[in-house]
């Protein structure tokens, strides 16, 4: 048997990719959630109606919600906007029947804001990027 080659990704492709994948996962565990991932992504805006803060993240089908990224605008750090988006999704994700969520930040990120707001450290990647360490966290909705 010859090896296939390798392709660069197109968005179909893509999509058969995650089809594949989530069927896999949910033959092995049934989904406790309706529906495969539900974006849970928010904005707020200034005054002249650019973003200025955002949340992107997904509810899966086992409950949990992914926080994928959450960013302020520097101008706009320490007013409690990050604070109200990432309780906002949250509550929103809850509703929807999570019940944990998790994310990973760095340390020259937000690690002590999401400690503050409730998560917990269960991983670390050291010396990624070299000198800097990535942090896996976690919490109980």
């Amino acid at each position: 048997m010859t090896l296939p080659e390798l392709y660069d990704c197109t968005p179909e492709e893509r999509n058969i990719v995650l089809r594949g994948l989530n069927e896999y996962n949910l033959k092995q565990v049934p989904a406790t959630l309706p529906g495969w991932w539900i974006k849970l992504e928010y904005v707020m805006k200034n005054d002249r109606q650019e973003v200025i803060a955002g949340i992107l993240s997904e509810l899966g089908y086992w409950c949990g919600l992914e926080v994928k990224i959450l960013w302020v605008s520097e101008e706009w750090r320490n007013l409690g906007l990050g604070k109200r988006l990432l309780l906002e999704t949250e509550k929103n994700a809850k509703a929807k029947g999570a019940v944990k969520s998790f994310l990973d930040t760095f340390d020259f990120q937000a690690k002590e804001f999401y400690l503050k707001n409730g998560y917990e450290v269960f991983g670390t990647l050291d010396n990624f990027p070299e000198g800097h360490k990535r942090y896996y966290m976690q919490k109980l909705l």
